[in-house]
This record gives C-alpha cells, structure tokens and sequence, in this order.
C-alpha cells in the first residue's frame, strides 16, 4: 500500500500549481478516488526489470519493494532512481484518470441536462486535459512517451468507433444486457494504459520489458474490464504474478546462455 501512497502523492504533487482552487480540488478529488493499478504495475515491473534486485524507498524511506527481512540484502537503489520511478507511475496513472474522466464524459453528456450539471462538465474536461497533460510531461522524454502518444490517439479513436457503433447496436444487446463492440472499445483503455505502465516501468529503470511481463498486463486488463479495482484489493496478486515472470524469464535467460556457442 505504501508503493501507491507514494504514486499517488506523486500525481497530486504533480498538479499542485493548478488553478482556480475549485479546478484544483476537483483534480484532487479525482486523484484520491483512483485505483492506482497502473502505477503499481509501473512499480512493479521497475521491480522485475532491473538488472539487479533492489530494495524500492518510498519518500519516507520505508522499504517497500519484497516481504521478507532478506530483502534488507538487496541491493538499494539510489534515491534519484526511485523518484524517476514513482514519476514515472504517476505519469501513467494521470494519462489514464484523464482519459478515464474523458470516456465518462462521451458516454454521458453532462452538457444536454441541467446547467448545474454544464458547470460540473465544464470542470471535468478541462480536469481531463490537465490530467493528460501533466501525466504526457511526466513522461516526456523516456522512452515510454510513443507509447503515451500512441495510448491518446488508440484512444481517440476507439471513441469516435464507439459512437459510430452505438445507433447499430442499440437493439443488439448480448445476455448480460451490454452491447459488446462499445463495451470491447472501451475495453481497449484499461489494455493500453497496462502495457504503457510495463513499459514506462522498464524504461525507467533502462529496460525493455519482456514478452512474458506484458502478458501480464493484458491477464489484468482482460480481468478488470473498464474498470481496475481497488489496489488494495489486487497488489498481492499483481506482485506475485510479476515476480513469477521475472522468475520465468531470469530462468529463460540463463537457460539461453548456458546453451549459446
């Protein structure tokens, strides 16, 4: 709990000079309500993707990264390190709550009822675009910014389908009472955001991210749907699935080496 603490705090932090207060609050709202699934997947695939194991600090220095007391033996990351890992989590957790609060708004225009209701959509969207924003400037210059840019426009995409598609499929609702072809687009987000926060975890800690760690991103995302549960609810499960494709690849690697010429 303390790895989305620390993410969390991040994104805050990184929206601190907003204004209107209003504005501000409304952002903050948003972020204390997150599930920061993607910023612990970021962590975590920073965990499985370093050259060596280490011991992840918090900005209170509490260890955070393992469960037993031999992690004391780890090798510790610097204190630089660990700030450009938890950015870069929280750069991928403010992309997606902004893309996030955008789908919400297309689905349901607060904009065709109330004024009341005009006025809480005016500040959503423009929450939205700060999200975006300063997630993008979190990540601006890594190597995970194409895939960021590439999450966006998917996303774009994917909306303008699902508009196209809804007249279609009005009529056309599956057992469970949902149309799948919008459902499926909007599905795309949570698959996007997942891989992008593999990536930006590798990329900060000078990796690429393996075949096996991104297939973890894609069992999460097919699980969560449109919507991550609480991370308290899955970080166990998430860090040992990482931590078994680490295992699985470090196995595979030297199984590789011992068998090269």
């Amino acid at each position: 709990m303390e790895k989305a603490d620390s993410c969390r705090r991040a994104a805050v932090e990184a929206v601190a000079d907003v204004e209107p207060p209003r504005l501000y609050e409304y952002i903050e709202s948003v972020l204390d309500r997150a599930s920061m699934v993607p910023a612990a997947l970021t962590l975590e695939s920073a965990a499985a993707m370093s050259p060596e194991d280490y011991v992840f600090e918090d900005q209170d220095g509490r260890h955070c990264a393992g469960e037993s007391e031999t992690d004391r033996d780890r090798t510790q990351i610097s204190e630089y390190d660990s700030e450009r890992i938890v950015t870069h989590a929280a750069g991928v957790q403010l992309i997606y709550e902004g893309l996030r609060l955008t789908r919400s708004l297309a689905h349901d225009e607060p904009w065709t009822v109330a004024d009341d209701d005009a006025d809480e959509g005016d500040l959503a969207i423009l929450a939205a675009d700060i999200l975006v924003a300063r997630g993008f400037y979190l990540l601006a210059r890594t190597d995970a910014a194409g895939k960021a840019v590439r999450t966006v426009q998917s996303f774009g995409r994917d909306q303008t389908r699902r508009a196209e598609l809804e007249p279609e499929t009005a009529s056309a609702v599956g057992p469970d009472g949902a149309d799948s072809a919008p459902d499926s687009l909007d599905a795309n987000l949570e698959h996007d955001v997942l891989e992008l926060a593999v990536r930006a975890g590798a990329v900060a800690v000078d990796e690429t991210p393996s075949p096996q760690l991104l297939a973890v991103a894609t069992d999460l995302a097919d699980a969560a749907g449109t919507s991550f549960p609480p991370v308290t609810e899955c970080l166990t499960d998430l860090e040992a699935k990482v931590r078994e494709q680490s295992l699985e690849d470090s196995t595979t690697d030297r199984a590789t080496s011992a068998t090269d010429p």
